[in-house]
């Protein structure tokens, strides 16, 4: 082949890339595509900051390969075909997604390739094992239960690595185009795109790994190892995430957790508007007064609101965090788990429709969890796993001079501070601990 085209989506790396690597096997000559739709510019400020510094990052390694960045603006499926044809490219591969928007845009894309006899490729690259790869036994395109599918992707074979390019030529006269310019966002202390940033915390993570099973649900110690953004957005290969980290099982399963969700939004298109058991949604409230303080991080509960300003301030929200502030919007104020996801998917870095939509119907009652009536209450939740009052003094300033664990507990609050009392709980009234 003489020459191929590399759609870049969400696999922003030049390291464990199957569609790049295979571009450059079998192509003389190779373009790296990136197309920037304008139907998702204003979807996240955050995440299109952390985007457009992953893009700049891409473009700098490539460069380093003797190749460039190519950028165009517009309908990824026009844009794309239209470059092949401006290079009389063969063949088009580019990583294989479940959204309903990649979705139909791998479709509209093969039509397209069919229509011009250029050759299509998908390639595996999102996940450690792929989405369509694991099945029930007994029948079924996926896994509903966590657990049997955890043990079914232990024993799958995973695939290999492939080889970082050390060398892409790009054809002759293509004009790289411009990459966007870095938006400021709405986070003001959120992390840094790319793959560089990337591989320097998966080298430091390996210093911490062997602490993760105990330390991975201590708000305050925050041990985690905030790959997600980078793995959302492919900066990072999960599968050489996991080979690193191999050993150590809860983290793993974190991994794990990951993929299941992407074989459940692959076999349910709808996961972010529709409930994926639907027999457990709920007739939900219509607050806005309630959903505003949510969002604020001003519901006077002082955990439920640390979770929500650290996802303000940093475009990032620990997990615990992320489980109990989701409980407090679904269970407690019976509020629609769609309104949670929407915000949290303009807001985290790592927002994407499997994980965070997956999620939040878990929580909510209406998806994966076999316990679909489970409660987390959020004092009982502060207490065990933040019980010194740490995290929430760090992100609700308002609370900095409340002393030890006393600063979880609404009712003990001193009057004088400027902070609000708790929204009242319209799912479980015994919600709070009394002494």
């Amino acid at each position: 082949m003489n020459t191929a085209v590399v759609l870049f989506t969400r696999d922003l790396r030049v390291h464990d890339h199957p569609a790049l690597a295979a571009a450059c096997a079998n192509a003389s000559h190779v373009v790296p595509l990136y197309v920037l739709d304008p139907s998702l510019a204003d979807i996240s400020p955050t995440r299109s900051r952390f985007l457009h510094q992953s893009l700049a990052d891409l473009r700098a390694a490539l460069r380093d390969r003797g190749a460039d960045l190519v950028v165009r603006t517009g309908d990824p499926v026009a844009e794309t075909i239209k470059m092949a044809l401006s290079v009389n490219a063969e063949g088009i591969g580019l990583s294989a997604d479940v959204s309903h928007y990649a979705r139909r845009r791998e479709e509209r894309l093969t039509d397209e390739c069919e229509r011009h006899r250029i050759a299509l490729k998908l390639f595996p690259g999102l996940t450690i094992v792929d989405p369509g790869a694991v099945t029930p036994g007994g029948g079924g395109s996926s896994y509903r239960v966590f657990s049997p599918y955890h043990r079914a992707w232990l024993a799958s074979k995973w695939r290999d690595e492939v080889a970082t390019p050390g060398r892409i030529t790009l054809p002759p006269d293509i004009p790289a185009g411009p990459l966007p310019a870095i938006p400021g966002g709405e986070s003001p202390d959120a992390v840094n795109g790319g793959e560089t940033e990337g591989r320097r915390r998966l080298s430091a993570w390996q210093r911490h790994i062997d602490g993760y099973a105990d330390a991975h649900n201590d708000m305050a110690a925050d041990e985690t190892s905030r790959f997600s953004p980078y793995l959302r957005w492919g900066c990072l290969s999960p599968l050489e995430v996991a080979k690193v980290c191999e050993g150590h099982e809860a983290f793993i399963r974190q991994l794990c957790w990951r993929d299941f969700y992407y074989q459940v939004a692959l076999a349910f298109p709808h996961l972010s508007t529709r409930a994926y058991r639907s027999s457990g949604d709920l007739t939900w409230r219509d607050d806005a007064s309630a959903l505003s303080h949510w969002q604020d991080g001003l519901t006077g509960v002082p955990i439920v609101d640390a979770g929500m300003r650290q996802l303000q301030a940093e475009g990032w929200m620990h997990n615990r965090a992320r489980l109990i502030t989701a409980a407090f919007l679904t269970k407690h104020l019976g509020i629609d788990w769609r309104h949670g996801v929407q915000w949290f998917f303009r807001r985290l870095l790592d927002g994407d429709v499997p994980n965070n939509s997956g999620n939040w119907q878990w929580v909510a009652g209406t998806g994966n969890d076999t316990r679909p009536y489970r409660r987390f209450n959020p004092i009982r939740q502060a207490q065990r796993f933040d019980p010194d009052g740490v995290y929430v003094r760090r992100y609700v300033p308002e609370l900095k001079a409340v002393e030890g664990g006393a600063v979880h507990m609404p009712w003990k609050l001193p009057q004088k501070l400027d902070y609000p009392g708790p929204l009242e709980s319209h799912r479980d009234e015994a919600v709070w601990l009394r002494p």
